[in-house]
């Protein structure tokens, strides 16, 4: 099958397109940043559009490319801090391309499935334990309404123009080749040689790790499975949740040294006690995770050092 990945060469997007190009799929991506051709073709992607997600883009990808089955939709805003920071950027990174998208589709190849990456950010701050698909979304952070938004956009060309998507809301990514978030900046600091870490919060929070390859896999299985409705959303998560203090204790652990952790006790506001997926569906697609936490960690560390030789 041809199938379509925006924002392929980003973090999930290169594990996604593996994946897919070993099932024996023609991947073609579109989205930012110059990639070369052996790199193109050691992640499997036949063609690569660099440029923006609208109507005369797609359309040289589809003359190039055939007219997708699916369409895996990862471009989009990718941190809190940036959406704080840029909120117009981050809202034209996820709402406007994914109008574009949807407006595209409708048009230009309404048979198409859309597998759309979301985030847990759409849940906010208020829950505790497993959170269920059917929660109520109360987002905290430009991030996350600008998420919630695409998701509405996308049950609406559902409802209105039969357009069939499936939305799965992520929740905490890591992995090798991530090179941001939590992990990263701990490990920079330990790379720069700092003995203590203090961190901000308590350490009780709560997170629900999924790594990368988990999450390029689950996005896979959605595709693979018929979708009995038009529009549907799907936890990304392995339901199993761990506090901060002990995913810093098992990175020191793993970084090696006599290397202390404390936490300030300051909380930001609107940053969620806990996020952790209510995996209930992943379980009927069906759907496990395979790596499990302390063997990710265990590869992400030396992937860090290594790259930071």
């Amino acid at each position: 099958m041809t199938m379509w990945v925006t924002g392929a060469n980003g973090f999930i997007g290169r594990h996604l397109v593996r994946v897919l190009a070993d099932q024996g799929h023609a991947v073609h991506g579109i989205g930012h940043g110059a990639i070369e051709n052996a790199d193109r073709e050691r992640i499997g992607l036949r063609e690569w559009l660099n440029g923006e997600i609208d109507a005369a883009n797609l359309n040289a990808l589809a003359s190039r490319s055939g007219t997708p089955s699916t369409i895996f939709h990862l471009a989009g805003g990718s941190s809190v801090g940036l959406s704080i920071a840029q909120p117009y950027e981050d809202f034209s990174r996820t709402v406007s391309s994914t109008a574009r998208l949807l407006e595209w589709l409708r048009g230009s190849a309404s048979d198409c499935r859309l597998i759309v990456a979301s985030s847990a950010a759409v849940y906010g701050a208020r829950y505790n334990g497993p959170i269920s698909e059917d929660a109520e979304p109360i987002p905290m952070s430009p991030y996350g309404q600008h998420k919630l938004m695409m998701e509405q956009l996308c049950r609406s060309y559902a409802i209105t123009f039969g357009l069939r998507s499936t939305v799965a809301r992520l929740f905490s990514v890591y992995g090798p080749h991530l090179r941001k978030q939590l992990l990263w900046d701990m490990c920079s600091r330990l790379q720069r040689g700092e003995q203590t870490l203090v961190l901000g919060g308590t350490g009780a929070e709560v997170r629900d790790w999924i790594d990368v390859r988990d999450a390029a896999r689950l996005f896979a299985k959605i595709a693979e499975v018929p979708q009995r409705e038009s529009y549907q959303i799907v936890n990304g998560g392995s339901g199993l949740g761990t506090t901060v203090a002990d995913i810093i204790g098992m990175l020191v652990k793993n970084w090696g040294g006599d290397i202390a952790v404390r936490f300030s006790g300051i909380v930001r506001p609107g940053d969620p006690f806990s996020l952790l997926a209510d995996d209930a569906k992943l379980r009927e697609l069906p759907f496990a995770c395979q790596i499990p936490l302390d063997r990710g960690l265990a590869e992400y560390v030396p992937w860090f050092k290594e790259q930071a030789r």
